[in-house]
């Protein structure tokens, strides 16, 4: 099995690509989208060849993405059809039965919903047009970008901590006052209740 990554030097169908998690932080995606659109047509073309979508290949020859959700959702809904990909693992090989097996034991899916709550391999998204919202994991990616905590090779960290915020806050708050959420999202990831966390930074006011 090949896990060197090797850069596709053809463009690949953007909505070709199967996802390996059910939500993204639609949050997250409009900002993508806004800087894509605040590019010149010279520095997209430039973007676009500089940010290759991570994949798996697997059985029947589908591209599984493995990271970069939101990116990928904010270029299609940007209207870009075609997109370069890095294939970083080759699962070709394995029975269609067996793969997503496979692919939970490499943690190269995950199968929760906007609820938190594992789902059937199945209940995945067909394409990265299916993508569902949850509002918590835009919450985490904001929290990172503040400093809330520290980026971290973990796979699919900002989904742990969307859902250690999800056990301590409100939906209502997150979607009507998303500058509070954020204020007690920070309080929350300096207390030692999210010490377990990826990335976790440690109590602010510690001497």
């Amino acid at each position: 099995m090949s896990t060197v990554r090797e850069p596709m030097i053809h463009p690949i169908p953007i909505l070709s690509l199967r996802p390996t998690q059910m939500t993204v932080g639609m949050r997250e995606v409009k900002e993508k989208r806004k800087r894509w659109r605040e590019q010149k047509k010279s520095k997209q073309a430039e973007s676009l060849g500089k940010h290759m979508i991570p994949v798996v290949c697997g059985p029947d020859d589908r591209y599984y993405v493995i990271d970069h959700h939101h990116l990928a959702r904010a270029l299609h809904d940007e209207g870009v059809k075609d997109i370069l990909v890095t294939v970083i693992g080759d699962l070709s090989m394995v029975e269609r039965d067996a793969f997503w097996g496979v692919m939970d034991n490499k943690r190269w899916v995950y199968p929760y919903d906007a609820k938190g709550d594992r789902r059937h391999f199945k209940d995945l998204p067909k394409s990265i047009a299916e993508l569902k919202d949850d509002p918590f994991r835009s919450l985490a990616g904001e929290l990172r970008r503040i400093g809330g905590f520290a980026k971290d090779t973990t796979p699919f960290s900002e989904f742990l901590w969307a859902d250690f915020l999800r056990r301590k806050l409100s939906t209502k708050v997150v979607e009507d006052n998303f500058a509070k959420a954020i204020e007690k999202s920070l309080a929350l990831a300096k207390s030692h209740d999210a010490v377990y966390l990826p990335g976790w930074c440690g109590p602010a006011d510690e001497g």
